[in-house]
């Protein structure tokens, strides 16, 4: 079976990481290597930012150095600029990042990556988290 692709934006990505939390089974499924995680190093710069301001800069490095070294983490680079998401250009990165990795879909509570929704091309699929719980549930990982 395929293992899934998937991007995860950064606000989904940041509550994932406190084991106390009910997003905390998409950071264990990450670590456990139940998914391929698509980044980009826009992608990367951003959850070290926001994971910094958070939760400070020494767990941070911590936590980003570890997924470095996980076999599921797939880099990306993307060529092409795809602006779709105009209200907060910078979620762009997640759709580029998405589209040149061939990700089966976005995760993102952001309501800004709902109009992807109603693109016929090119062809993106999101889902909030609790689709993507949902999902996961359903397909018994």
């Amino acid at each position: 079976m395929k293992r899934l692709k998937v991007v995860i934006d950064t606000n989904v990505f940041l509550v994932s990481l406190p084991s106390k939390h009910e997003y905390h089974w998409i950071f264990q499924a990450i670590l456990s290597g139940k998914f391929e995680l698509c980044v980009s190093t826009e992608i990367l710069i951003e959850y070290q930012e926001i994971v910094a301001l958070r939760y400070g800069l020494q767990s941070t490095d911590a936590t980003l150095d570890f997924l470095l070294f996980l076999p599921n983490i797939v880099f990306i680079t993307p060529f092409f600029k795809y602006p779709l998401i105009h209200a907060d250009p910078s979620d762009n990165k997640f759709v580029e990042c998405a589209l040149m990795a061939n990700a089966d879909f976005i995760v993102s509570n952001d309501r800004h990556f709902q109009q992807l929704k109603n693109l016929d091309f090119p062809p993106i699929n999101v889902f909030t988290y609790e689709e993507f719980k949902d999902f996961w549930v359903e397909q018994s990982f």
